[in-house]
């Protein structure tokens, strides 16, 4: 079941949302550094994270699901929000390069028609980007955000509903070490904890942000498990320098 949409106003409006915000909005930017002439689409509660995009890409369009509700965004300009139900999301066929789904899936009752629907308005090549509430992270387990509730995936899990679905998950990692809590003391510390997590902890992590491709053929054969590196900008700290991380792709 889905979050009503004015809960998550007004997560993203307190001192937590905000720091949730600054850091998922990294993880974000930094897996998809360059979206330049893109078209891109966020499915769930993505307005949060959606800003960064607009200024440099054809459009950017927000579809929130009915269950939930949906809120104009951004205020301050013309609305991009479209109230959608899961089974049809209201774009052509083979039209969007990016989509972002978070404050999604884990609420989905319908989560494989949601995805074949995804999967249907991508163009060849484009590709998905899943943030979840981690099953072995603390944001899955306190239920005062909006993260803890609805249904926590594994990695593993993950990679399973993506295949089962004609997408190839690619890479994934985790995020938001920093915990849940409203001490105003410890949010003031979230990029040192955020670096620190990262580097030692990365199973335990609140978050996994998992990128998959539009699979056009059907898989054959195993797809063996690797590690690869990708060049992701640092996510914490506000540098701009690129920094090497390893992304285990699943």
């Amino acid at each position: 079941m889905y979050n009503d949409v004015i809960d998550l106003r007004d997560f993203y409006n307190s001192p937590l949302g905000l720091t949730t915000q600054r850091i998922v909005r990294r993880y974000v930017r930094n897996i998809w550094p360059d979206t330049r002439g893109m078209n891109i689409a966020g499915v769930g509660y993505p307005t949060p994270y959606l800003r960064p995009f607009i200024e440099n890409t054809e459009r950017v369009v927000a579809l929130m699901p009915a269950q939930q509700g949906a809120l104009k965004w951004p205020a301050e300009e013309g609305n991009i929000v479209s109230l959608v139900l899961e089974e049809g999301l209201p774009l052509p066929d083979v039209s969007v390069d990016r989509v972002l789904m978070i404050h999604s899936l884990e609420y989905s009752d319908q989560a494989r028609k949601l995805l074949r629907e995804v999967w249907r308005v991508m163009t060849e090549g484009g590709r998905v980007l899943i943030v979840v509430p981690n099953r072995r992270g603390i944001w899955a387990r306190i239920d005062h955000t909006p993260f803890g509730h609805g249904q926590p995936f594994t990695a593993a899990q993950m990679s399973r509903l993506l295949r089962n679905n004609l997408f190839q998950p690619e890479c994934w990692s985790a995020g938001l070490f920093v915990p849940p809590t409203r001490s105003r003391m410890i949010l003031a510390s979230a990029n040192p904890i955020e670096r620190l997590g990262y580097r030692w902890f990365q199973t335990v992590g609140g978050l996994l942000f998992v990128e998959a491709q539009k699979q056009i053929y059907a898989a054959t054969g195993k797809a063996q498990e690797t590690t690869r590196e990708r060049r992701y900008a640092r996510v914490v700290g506000g540098s701009e320098h690129k920094s090497t991380y390893n992304t285990y792709c699943l």
